[in-house]
């Protein structure tokens, strides 16, 4: 409980500290660090505090009874892991280091952090902030880049939790592999967005422009492609338009509320996939290598486009569009002949139409009407499926995904039920058949 108070202490005594570092790293202004992540962090920390015992506390079940029911408690037990390896992303490098942090303290796991390179200045105040406010001998910060990641991994933990590419997922997990280690994977995939004939539009594209460019386009479960109903793709794409310019003005460049590409080399590759086909119909050309600018982009797609658009997960702000004439039955098949996404999102006013996509598709986690906000409840379990992660956590998940549930059962003497042992009469069994 105290080192869960220090760690509050250290995010109210340094906000300012934290925005700066997000500013440096990925363009963040400080309304946008605090709705992204800090606020976040901080949420989830109050909730900790708050909770911790309870979510502790042994947990009662049922008991058979065979077992002589009400002579027997049966009960789980939650149990620290142990010393747990959290790897964290550079999109989110204090919200993905922190979060976790925070369930596996609450836990009461000893912990090492591994922040990303990529996000030297927030990488930077972890290690400095975190050994004044926490016990060192407790929590402690890596630093370092792949060698130290590496060396990482090569040691004997309890438990790791990564957060990050599906490539690199599969590295994590097969150096877990070596000492059997458990894993959570939280990792990402290209999510869907499914857009019918039904929705609203102007809502439909406020909240998909505010889910896919926040961040600059750089978050797991932003909308990766769009599906749309082809008889209202040149309307959507209207709509995207306007919300673009109204969000971030018709020169995103100048917008304090839009971000930057974390690398030269992120940029690099955006730039490449861009290159190699389809109609862009918004953006595309304002890019500034120097200042990691890439502007907000929509581009037609064909449902047979070859590119790396719609073979890998973009991370960035681009978005490409495919129109499907029988939009329900075609995206259906779009999106189950690929793999399992991080998110889901459908924006519909057909209930029929949501509830088949829903129990048709399967994602780690879905929205109707609505993008990205599922992660925002820390209620809601938060994690992957097949190649988008394995485990989930958030909120009292985050507590039992560092935790071992552990059986107990404590029986009374009052009884010793002879029907229990050997030599199986066929009396004895017929009593037990009875009771089981």
């Amino acid at each position: 409980m105290n080192q869960l108070k220090q760690l509050k202490k250290m995010l109210e005594d340094n906000m300012d500290m934290f925005s700066r570092a997000l500013m440096f790293d990925l363009a963040k202004n400080a309304p946008n660090a605090f709705v992204q992540e800090l606020g976040l962090i901080l949420h989830d920390v109050k909730e900790a505090i708050s909770n911790v015992k309870s979510w502790m506390s042994p947990s009662s079940v049922s008991t058979p009874l065979v077992q002589v029911k009400g002579l027997t408690t049966s009960k789980i037990h939650m149990e620290p892991f142990g010393v747990v390896l959290i790897i964290a992303p550079w999109n989110y490098p204090l919200m993905l280091s922190l979060q976790p942090l925070i369930g596996a303290i609450a836990a009461g796991n000893c912990v090492c952090i591994k922040p990303s390179e990529l996000a030297p200045a927030s990488a930077r105040l972890l290690a400095d902030l975190l050994p004044r406010y926490l016990d060192a001998r407790c929590v402690m910060v890596a630093e370092g880049a792949v060698p130290e990641t590496t060396a990482l991994l090569a040691q004997r933990w309890d438990h790791i939790f990564f957060t990050g590419s599906t490539n690199v997922g599969r590295i994590v997990y097969q150096a877990a592999a070596v000492h059997l280690t458990p894993v959570t994977l939280e990792l990402g995939g290209k999510s869907p967005c499914i857009v019918d004939a039904s929705a609203d539009l102007k809502i439909a594209a406020r909240r998909i422009v505010s889910g896919k460019f926040m961040n600059c386009g750089q978050t797991c479960v932003a909308p990766d492609y769009i599906l749309v109903d082809a008889s209202i793709e040149q309307a959507l794409i209207a709509a995207f338009k306007e919300a673009i310019v109204q969000f971030y003005t018709a020169y995103p460049k100048n917008s304090p509320d839009y971000g930057r590409i974390v690398t030269a080399r992120h940029l690099q590759r955006l730039q490449a996939m861009l290159a190699e086909g389809g109609e862009v119909v918004h953006g595309g050309l304002a890019i500034d290598v120097n200042d990691l600018f890439f502007e907000p982009t929509l581009i037609r797609c064909r449902p047979d486009y070859p590119g790396r658009l719609m073979q890998e997960e973009i991370f960035g702000p681009i978005l490409p569009i495919i129109a499907l004439p029988n939009l329900l039955e075609d995206a259906i098949r779009f999106v189950t002949a690929r793999p399992k996404p991080l998110a889901l999102y459908i924006f519909s006013d057909t209930k029929a139409s949501v509830e088949r996509i829903v129990e048709s598709c399967s994602s780690g986690g879905f929205c109707v009407n609505e993008c990205v906000l599922h992660l925002q409840n820390s209620a809601l379990p938060f994690g992957g499926v097949g190649e988008s992660g394995m485990g989930f956590y958030h909120g009292k998940f985050t507590f039992e995904c560092f935790s071992h549930h552990r059986a107990g059962l404590n029986k009374s003497k009052v009884f010793d039920l002879d029907m229990r042992y050997p030599p199986y009469t066929d009396s004895k069994f017929s009593k037990l058949r009875t009771l089981l």
